[in-house]
């Protein structure tokens, strides 16, 4: 990775911010985006502290000409790009008959269309160092999973976009990665969004069960290395996605049963 100019959106926090720590430590020049000056000020300060090479740009990746920008000003600072990480993503948590469709909107702008343009921006600097693009994705972009209609929705436009574009690109040299942790303890469920749009603020799971965002960094970073294809974090979403491929009405029953425990789950009878 020395040398290298690896642009990773959404990476003021959460599995963002522990990429950046992870990809800097190898050597490689980091670029940060994010929506919030403040939070994407304090992550700059904090990898330049562990003597990594950051530029930090505030960028909004629903925001086309946002994200056009940022890319723009990343090949004007660095001169190339080699690794596009494409992590910025918000999630949702209310039943679908209580949720109103703008919400939903706003996740595959976020989620879906955010991936697409930095993709679509990023993608002609990526084939000229034959670099590598990475999703990250969720196992709710394998199986859907309830009280999180619209999150789903998001993740499996993304993995069926991830799956083309690899397939558009097979003769090229360029190396696209779909990243699924699995549930990781990051930022993204205190920042989910209820039926209305306002940010809940609190998450319905135990997160100190669950995988770290550095490990989870630190499997990404494996995975681009070695360019595989298919990333998936955790014995549970494995097993989640091969009882989804083969036991699918029984897969119906244990995802609803183990979401049903989440602390105020509507899924609760």
């Amino acid at each position: 990775m020395k040398d290298t100019v690896i642009l990773i959106t959404g990476a003021s926090s959460g599995i963002g911010l522990a990429l950046a720590f992870a990809f800097g430590r190898e050597g490689a020049n980091i670029v940060i985006c994010g929506r919030k000056a403040d939070a994407l000020a304090q992550a700059s300060q904090a990898l330049k502290a562990a003597n990594i090479n950051v530029l930090a740009l505030q960028a909004d990746v629903s925001v086309e000409a946002d994200v056009k920008q940022l890319v723009n000003q990343t090949i004007a600072h660095f001169g190339k790009l080699n690794v596009l990480i494409n992590n910025a993503g918000i999630s949702m948590r209310s039943m679908l008959i209580d949720t109103d469709p703008s919400v939903i909107q706003k996740l595959m702008d976020v989620n879906f269309m955010g991936t697409v343009y930095a993709t679509r921006y990023a993608l002609p600097y990526i084939q000229q160092t034959k670099g590598s693009i990475v999703g990250i994705s969720s196992i709710a972009g394998f199986r859907g999973l309830p009280v999180r209609s619209g999150y789903s929705a998001s993740k499996f436009a993304m993995n069926g976009f991830l799956e083309a574009l690899r397939t558009e690109l097979l003769h090229t040299g360029v190396h696209v990665l779909t990243a699924c942790p699995g549930f990781t303890a990051s930022n993204i469920r205190f920042a989910a969004l209820g039926a209305n749009g306002q940010v809940v603020g609190e998450t319905m799971r135990d997160e100190s069960s669950m995988m770290s965002a550095e490990e989870c960094a630190d499997h990404i970073l494996t995975a681009v290395k070695k360019r595989r294809r298919d990333l998936v974090l955790t014995a549970q979403g494995k097993l989640t996605i091969w009882l989804n491929k083969w036991l699918p009405s029984l897969a119906d029953t244990l995802v609803y049963n183990t979401l049903a425990k989440e602390k105020d789950s509507p899924l609760k009878r």
